[in-house]
């Protein structure tokens, strides 16, 4: 019997070009998915080298409105460009990502009898948490889609509560996955007890919370080294906060990388900083950073526990002063270290691409034939 490929258009409204979690994943994602054939609406510039993950990539050219007075115009122009370009490619699946943003609106409301699946991000969540109309959004789309999908229960949870368990038959579970052949460990082990080499990489905002590994590093009884690799809102601030701790010599600032370029500089450093104090729907950083070697320090949330489990060394969010006490029992006993490495590989191993493709393929198999 042939097997007929399965048709996805999908989209993230942002740079076509692997710069953010969500788009890398994406990148990954599809082109792990067998028998497949994807379109993907994203935003100029776009990254041709990235675009080989896809089949079709499309520039949406409508202007790009956050929410506020001229939403609901904006939402009526970039429905009116989406639908045409659904009507053209007629693909057997919607995947809607980021669960209520803009595009996913126009996705749902242009899709007709093409089963939607919505797929959870966390900013959508948490934008939905804070504001009335980004949740009459969020509803919308999740009373269109015939599943959610999130990437741990703790964020299935939060989506539960906030559409008042209508939608709870709907919701499934699919955890993130990176593309584990790629990861390298780094040749030597850590032989002697002392001050670490730490990395933290992510945006430099407000919930990532970067300032709680600053801070800390004050209040260790080691003088650890922090290298913070990002671009955000708070770069200029973390800058000042260094110089009025007197850090100057032990914390340095890199500006954000290509995935690649990450991944060859991660086994050079002893462990990985995890500062998230808010909502973190999966935290792909944490699977990458184990799967070269590297223990993570991470701010005990319900996402980052469910995914790390006892594969990591957790300390409350926010507290700099329960990370100083994380970071300096890691430094001073070898035997913690190589005990939280051999831990962080054994748990990234939960965690391929390939398995995250095959369970989404699998899941918009059982939408489209039902």
């Amino acid at each position: 019997m042939t097997i007929l490929p399965l048709t996805i258009a999908t989209g993230i409204n942002r740079a076509a070009e692997p710069s953010s979690g969500s788009t890398i994943l994406a990148g990954d994602l599809y082109r792990a998915m067998p028998d497949t054939h994807v379109t993907f609406l994203g935003r100029e510039p776009v990254d041709h080298a990235w675009s080989a993950a896809f089949d079709h990539l499309i520039a949406l050219s409508t202007d790009k409105r956050p929410q506020g007075p001229n939403f609901d115009r904006y939402v009526g122009e970039l429905t009116r460009e989406v639908g045409a370009l659904i009507e053209k490619t007629q693909p057997d699946a919607i995947h809607a990502q980021y669960l209520g943003f803009a595009l996913s609106l126009a996705f749902t409301r242009t899709a007709g009898r093409i089963p939607i699946i919505s797929i959870a991000h966390g900013p959508d969540v948490m934008a939905a948490e804070r504001n009335e109309q980004e949740r009459e959004t969020l509803h919308e789309v999740a009373a269109a889609s015939a599943a959610i999908v999130a990437p741990t229960f703790a964020l299935a949870d939060r989506i539960d509560r906030l559409t008042g368990s209508r939608f709870t038959d709907r919701l499934t579970v699919i955890p993130w996955g990176i593309r584990l052949s790629d990861a390298r460990i780094r040749d030597q082990s850590r032989t002697e007890a002392g001050p670490l080499s730490l990395v933290h990489a992510g945006r430099l905002d407000d919930n990532k919370s970067t300032v709680t590994a600053v801070e800390a590093l004050a209040l260790t009884d080691q003088p650890h080294h922090l290298t913070v690799i990002g671009d955000g809102t708070l770069r200029e601030y973390l800058e000042q906060r260094v110089v009025d701790l007197g850090l100057g010599d032990r914390v340095h600032f890199e500006p954000f990388m290509p995935r690649a370029e990450l991944w060859r500089r991660l086994p050079a450093f002893d462990a990985f900083v995890f500062t998230t104090k808010g909502l973190e729907a999966f935290g792909l950083v944490l699977i990458e950073a184990q799967a070269h070697g590297l223990p993570v320090a991470y701010s005990d949330l319900p996402g980052a526990r469910e995914v790390l489990g006892s594969a990591g060394a957790p300390y409350a969010p926010g507290d700099p002063f329960s990370l100083a006490v994380a970071l300096d029992e890691i430094g001073r006993d070898v035997h913690q270290h190589e005990a939280l490495t051999a831990a962080a590989l054994d748990n990234a191993r939960r965690y391929n691409i390939t398995t995250t493709a095959r369970r989404l393929r699998e899941l918009t198999l059982r939408v489209t034939s039902s």
